[in-house]
C-alpha cells in the first residue's frame, strides 16, 4: 500500500532526477575560458592542463602587501599573454592594479566590469599608472612621469592652439592660454606657463578655431585622441602612444588566445618598451601636411594608404629615409641613420614637468650638443650618483650600458644623454633601438667654419644636407 510519505519521496526523487538530466548538458558545455586554453595549447603546439589559473600578486591595490583577497583569475582566459615589462612583473602587480575589472570573475562581462583597457590613457592614468608610489607621488621629480606627460607639449598642444588663435586674431600674441586639457604647473620657470585652461569651442569661436578643432585636434594625432583607424596610423593613447609598439596593420602577433590576429587596432604585443623605433613615432608624425589657411590635413601621396605598401624586404635605413622625409626634404646623415629617440631626449618627448609655450623654446638638443662648436667641445658630465636618472634610463632601455664613473654628454638644460659616452678619448653614441655604435665627429678639428652663434641645427643643414 502506497502511503502519502512514499508518494512524497517518489515525487522528490523524480524532481531530482529531472534536474540532474536538465543540468547534464550544462556540465558538458565547454566554458569560454576552456576554449581559450585549448586554442592556446594548439597554437603553441604544447600539452597543457585546462584549468583555472590563479595568481596572488604581492602588491595590494593600495600599494601595500596583498593577501588572499587579492587573488586574480585573469590569466585563466589570457593564458599566454606577454608580461608587460620586467619592471612590472605579473607576480608582483597582477592585472587589476593597472587594468581594473573584477579579478575573481570567470565570466567575461563580469570580469571586465570597470575595466581600463588602456590604463595609460590620460583619462584613467591617475587610477593606474599614476597611483601613489608608481609613476607619481615621488619626492624625486624625475619619477613623476604622469605629471611630466600631462604637462608636455605632446599632451597640451598649447603652442599650436596659440598659433592658430593668434594668426586669426583671437588673441594678441603667441603666449599660450589654452591646452587640450586644463593643467597647472605649481612651480613655473620664467620662460614657461603657470597654467592652461582647457580649449573649448563657444558660440563666439572663430570659424578657423572650429575647423582647427574638428580637423586637427580631433584628427587622431594627439595623446588624448584615439588613432585614425588606418594602416600605418594605429597606436594607443596616453603613455602607451609611445611605449606600446604597433605594427603597420595594427595587428596583434602575441600569444594571448583572446585577441584575434586579423582584427586591426591592437598593439603588436602586450609589452612596454623605451626602445621606441622611428616607425612608432611615424604613426603620428610625418604622415602629411596641415594647411593653416584651410585647417585641413593632406596625407602624403608617397606613403600608404595613399601609395602602395612599402616592401617587407626594404632595409630599415631605406624605409627610414622614405618615411622620415617627404620628397625634396633635406636632412643630415645622422638624421637618416639614427632613430628619433637617439636625439630627442626623454624630457623633450615626455616633458619635464613644466608647461612650455612651444617646441623651440623647450628644445633640449641641437647639433652642437653632441658635436660642439669651433670654440668649445660638447659639454660632458661624469656619472657619480648611483641613483642618477641616466642610470635608470639605461637599465630600462637595455640597448646600451652605463655605470658610475662614465662620462656622458649633457644638454644645456642639464639632462644627461647616457647613450653618448666618452670611450678612450672618443665620443661614441649607442643606438637606443638597436644598440649600434657610432663615432661622433667634433666640429673642432674639422673643416667647418661656422661661427658658434650660427650653429643651430638649421644652419648645419646648409652644408650637411642630403636631399631625398
Amino acid at each position: 500500500m502506497i502511503t502519502t510519505r512514499h508518494a512524497l519521496i517518489f515525487l522528490l526523487a523524480s524532481l531530482l532526477l529531472a534536474l540532474a538530466v536538465a543540468l547534464l548538458p550544462w556540465g558538458q558545455v565547454e566554458r569560454e575560458w576552456q576554449a581559450y586554453q585549448r586554442a592556446y595549447f594548439a597554437s603553441e603546439n604544447i600539452v597543457g592542463e585546462v584549468a583555472v589559473r590563479q595568481i596572488i600578486p604581492r602588491l595590494g591595490l593600495d600599494g601595500q602587501p596583498a593577501g588572499e583577497a587579492r587573488a586574480e583569475l585573469c590569466l585563466t582566459c589570457h593564458i599566454g599573454l606577454e608580461e608587460i615589462s620586467p619592471s612590472h612583473p605579473v607576480e608582483t602587480f597582477g592585472c587589476v592594479i593597472c587594468h581594473g575589472g573584477l579579478g575573481l570573475a570567470l565570466d567575461k562581462d563580469q570580469a571586465h566590469t570597470g575595466l581600463r583597457p588602456n590604463p595609460a590613457d590620460l583619462s584613467v592614468a591617475p587610477q593606474s599608472c599614476g597611483q601613489n608610489g608608481c609613476h607619481a607621488g615621488h619626492t624625486d621629480p624625475s619619477r613623476n612621469h604622469l605629471e611630466q606627460v600631462t604637462r608636455s607639449l605632446q599632451a597640451t598642444y598649447a603652442g599650436s592652439i596659440a598659433l592658430v588663435r593668434y594668426t586669426f586674431g583671437a588673441q594678441k600674441d603667441l603666449t599660450p592660454h589654452f591646452g587640450i586639457m586644463g593643467v597647472v604647473d605649481p612651480q613655473p620657470l620664467p620662460q614657461t606657463i603657470p597654467a592652461l585652461a582647457a580649449f573649448a569651442l563657444t558660440p563666439d569661436s572663430l570659424t578657423a578655431e572650429t575647423q582647427f578643432a574638428q580637423n586637427c585636434l580631433e584628427g587622431g594625432c594627439h595623446l588624448t585622441e584615439p588613432a585614425t583607424p588606418q594602416p600605418y596610423r594605429y597606436r594607443a593613447t596616453g603613455c602607451a602612444a609611445c611605449h606600446v609598439l604597433y605594427n603597420d596593420e595594427g595587428l596583434y602577433t602575441g600569444s594571448d588566445p583572446t585577441l584575434p590576429r586579423d582584427e586591426p587596432g591592437h598593439p603588436a604585443r602586450h609589452q612596454l618598451t623605451t626602445a621606441i623605433p622611428f616607425s612608432q613615432c611615424n604613426h603620428c608624425h610625418n604622415r602629411g601636411n596641415y594647411s593653416l589657411r584651410g585647417m585641413t590635413f593632406t596625407p602624403r601621396p608617397d606613403l600608404p594608404p595613399t601609395a602602395a605598401p612599402l616592401p617587407a624586404t626594404m632595409p630599415p635605413e631605406g624605409r627610414r629615409l622614405r618615411e622620415y622625409y617627404q620628397p625634396i626634404g633635406q636632412f643630415t646623415l645622422c638624421e637618416w641613420e639614427l632613430d628619433c629617440i637617439d636625439c630627442h631626449t626623454q624630457a623633450e618627448a615626455m616633458g619635464d614637468g613644466h608647461l612650455w609655450p612651444d617646441q623651440k623654446t623647450m628644445q633640449y638638443v641641437q647639433c652642437r650638443t653632441c658635436h660642439g662648436t669651433l670654440s668649445e667641445p660638447p659639454a660632458t658630465a661624469r656619472i657619480t650618483d648611483p641613483n642618477d636618472p641616466a642610470l635608470r634610463l639605461a637599465r630600462l632601455n637595455g640597448r646600451y650600458s652605463l655605470a658610475v664613473g662614465d662620462e656622458v654628454i649633457v644638454t644645456e638644460r642639464g639632462e644627461k644623454l647616457g647613450s653618448v659616452q666618452q670611450r678612450n678619448g672618443q665620443l661614441v653614441q649607442f643606438g637606443k633601438v638597436d644598440g649600434r655604435e657610432y663615432n661622433v665627429p667634433l666640429v673642432q678639428g674639422s673643416q667647418c667654419q661656422q661661427q658658434p652663434d650660427q650653429q643651430e641645427s638649421r644652419y648645419c643643414h646648409q652644408c650637411h644636407a642630403y636631399e631625398r
